[in-house]
């Protein structure tokens, strides 16, 4: 049997033009430069003998700031043992079970947490890190009863959900609340990777945050952030109107271009702002907290800049190449990784699976509703890469594929 399904493929002379082109016209990576096809492939199957899997029929799968760095030929060759190829992206998913799995019966609307652990490997005893539930920071994602695949979306063998059907275990599914709609479910995951964020960032009661982005998780790591901290002053940087009209509505004290983003902190900080010679203006003194939602050079810099010595930052966004980390010397500042969901501790001492919280927080959030801008149909994926690459400047957020259409 086969599965209408986007597949990824390298191609070295497209991810050489995707990476050499792509900055200047974006649209060329969803043209003649994109490693990606639309095919009918074989249907994906679980690992052979092994209990605890189903099959899901996605309803809508989001398009993410990392699906688009792997198809600009952005993403760093750390990756390369951790996927295997080809595979059918898709991470960020609702979708409706196939088969009865455990305590989850067929026809029961899931999200998926994408990361592929020790649980759904087969791998007994689990590494340390699953053992705590930071399967975010699973040690095994390369081994085990599953062919490499960091993520459902990275791995041949599971399908992913840029397409008709994939497979999970049952240690990623979690019951949709039926209130939740699609557009706000297809949500879930990265919701749940901003709380983790939000959570890393440990920001004390009345401390000062400088967000830098304010697209997709720009936004929801404001709402962690608000939601699940105490922050005092929060800055926003943000690129586009709409993302800073989105900004405001989210809870944010101050929201501000890029270019007047030091500038800003420095007002509300009374720290001392200098000039080198070369490159932008940095602090002396700052902002507590800083968190990159944007993944790029620019952002990673404002960030280090803008923070007082001593400060911390998270980098949320998939990093970018090329940062200054000068300051981070020099400041001797706390530089902290937020990859995806996990459990974490919240203020007041109760560790929660990040997961858990998303699902339950996003049921009163009536502003999830308006961040899915767009859908597609699995054949239109041209328009919805072209759309998804440029969604800031046109003023969308998130783009979805709507698989079953």
């Amino acid at each position: 049997m086969t599965t209408l399904a986007l597949e990824y493929f390298r191609s070295a002379p497209r991810y050489v033009g995707a990476r050499t082109l792509g900055s200047k016209a974006p649209g060329l990576i969803a043209g003649p430069l994109a490693p990606l096809r639309l095919a009918s492939v074989k249907d994906p199957e679980p690992p052979a003998g092994r209990s605890g899997w189903a099959r899901v029929r996605p309803l809508l799968s989001g398009i993410c700031g990392s699906d688009l760095s792997t198809l600009a030929g952005r993403s760093s060759f750390y990756f390369s043992p951790l996927v295997s190829t080809p595979f059918v992206p898709g991470h960020e998913v609702v979708g409706e079970l196939m088969d009865d799995c455990g305590d989850l019966e067929a026809g029961r609307r899931v999200v998926l947490s994408s990361v592929l652990s020790c649980e759904a490997r087969g791998e007994e005893p689990p590494c340390a890190n699953c053992a705590a539930g930071d399967t975010g920071r699973c040690d095994r994602v390369a081994v085990g009863h599953l062919k490499p695949g960091l993520q459902t979306g990275y791995c041949n063998q599971t399908g992913g959900g840029w397409s008709r059907m994939f497979v999970a275990h049952r240690s990623q599914l979690h019951a949709a609340p039926d209130g939740l709609s699609d557009a706000v479910a297809v949500l879930v995951e990265p919701f749940a990777c901003a709380i983790h964020a939000a959570l890393r960032a440990r920001v004390e009661p009345d401390q000062s945050v400088l967000i830098v982005g304010a697209g997709t998780v720009g936004i929801l790591t404001l709402i962690a952030l608000r939601l699940f901290a105490q922050p005092g002053h929060v800055t926003v940087a943000a690129k586009h109107e709409k993302q800073r009209s989105a900004a405001r509505l989210a809870g944010a004290d101050e929201v501000v271009r890029p270019e007047h983003a030091t500038k800003s902190v420095r007002r509300h900080t009374s720290a001392l702002k200098l000039t080198p010679e070369r490159g932008p203006d940095f602090l002396m003194g700052g902002a507590d907290v800083a968190i990159e939602c944007v993944g790029s050079r620019s952002g990673l810099d404002l960030a280090l800049r803008s923070v007082r010595a001593g400060g911390r930052v998270v980098v949320s966004g998939i990093p970018a190449t090329g940062a200054d980390l000068t300051p981070l010397w020099f400041r001797e500042l706390d530089l902290v990784g937020a990859y995806t969901s996990g459990t974490e501790t919240l203020p007041d001492g109760t560790r929660e699976p990040t997961f858990d919280l998303a699902i339950h927080s996003s049921q009163d959030l009536p502003i999830l509703e308006r961040l899915v801008g767009a859908t597609y149909p699995l054949d239109r994926w041209r328009d919805a890469i072209d759309h998804a690459m440029s969604a800031g400047k046109l003023g969308t957020f998130k783009v979805a594929f709507a698989p079953q259409g």
